[in-house]
C-alpha cells in the first residue's frame, strides 16, 4: 500500500520541530525512506513541500537540508501571528458554529480548571488545542493553513515559559470566547491581540547558538505557499 505523501510529511516535519533531525543536517531521501518505511516517492514530495514551508532548503552540493532560520525570521514569525490570530478571531466572531462554541468553552473551563490545579504541562497542550480551534472556527481554509504554519515552524524555534498567572490567561481566552459568541469581532480581535502581545513575550529562542545571522546560499526557485 502507498504511503500518502502528506503522511509522510507530516513525520518528517514532527521530528524537525522536536530535533530529531538538527538544524543543517542533510536530509537524504535514502535514509529517510528507510526511517519512516517508504519508498522514495512520497518521501520527496515531502521534502518538497517542507522546503515550501520554510523547515527545509537545498544547498548546493548538499542537497536537502534541515533550515537554519535566523534570529530575525523567527521574530518574523511572532510578529505575524500576532497580526493573523486577532484577525481569525474577528472571522471566528462572525462565521463560529455552535459546534466551535461548545469546544471553546469546554477548553476553557479544562483550562480554569487546571490553573487552579497547577497542572503546567496541561495546560499548554489545551492552550495550544484553544487556539487551533479558534482559527478553525475563522471557516477560512487558507487562514486556517498559514496559522498551523506558524504554530509548527515557532514550536520548532521556541521554547515558552509558563505564564506567571496562569487563570489570568485563561481568563483573557474566556473573554475572547465570550466576544466571539456575541458575534463581536472588534472585540475578539482587540482582544486576541492583547493576548497575543502579551504571549509573545514568554518565547524564547531556543539553542541560540544555532539560530543563525546569516543563510548559506540555497536553491530559492521553490514556491511559497
Amino acid at each position: 500500500m502507498r504511503i500518502p505523501a502528506h503522511s509522510v510529511c507530516t513525520a518528517i516535519r514532527d521530528d524537525i520541530v522536536s530535533g530529531v533531525f538538527e538544524r543543517g543536517s542533510r536530509l537524504t531521501e535514502e535514509q529517510l525512506a528507510r526511517r519512516y518505511g517508504v519508498s522514495r516517492v512520497p518521501v520527496r514530495e515531502a521534502l518538497r513541500t517542507l522546503e515550501s514551508e520554510g523547515f527545509v532548503t537545498t544547498r548546493r552540493h548538499a542537497g536537502a537540508c534541515v533550515a537554519e532560520p535566523t534570529e530575525q525570521e523567527a521574530a518574523d514569525l511572532l510578529e505575524v501571528r500576532m497580526l493573523l490570530e486577532p484577525l481569525g478571531a474577528a472571522r471566528a466572531a462572525q462565521r463560529r458554529t455552535d459546534a466551535h462554541l461548545k469546544v471553546l468553552r469546554g477548553l476553557v473551563r479544562l483550562g480554569q480548571e487546571r490553573a487552579r490545579r497547577g497542572q503546567g504541562e496541561d495546560l499548554r497542550s489545551l492552550g495550544g488545542w484553544f487556539h487551533e480551534t479558534l482559527a478553525q472556527a475563522s471557516g477560512s481554509p487558507g487562514l486556517i493553513a498559514l496559522l498551523t504554519q506558524l504554530r509548527h515552524k515557532i514550536a520548532w524555534m521556541y521554547a515558552v515559559e509558563q505564564p506567571a498567572k496562569p487563570m489570568d490567561s485563561w481568563a483573557e481566552h474566556g473573554a475572547i470566547v465570550d466576544a466571539v459568541a456575541r458575534g463581536d469581532g472588534e472585540r475578539a480581535r482587540a482582544l486576541t491581540a492583547l493576548h497575543a502581545e502579551r504571549a509573545a513575550a514568554a518565547h524564547r529562542l531556543r539553542r541560540p547558538e544555532r539560530v543563525r545571522t546569516s543563510q548559506h546560499a540555497v536553491n530559492t526557485t521553490s514556491v511559497r505557499h
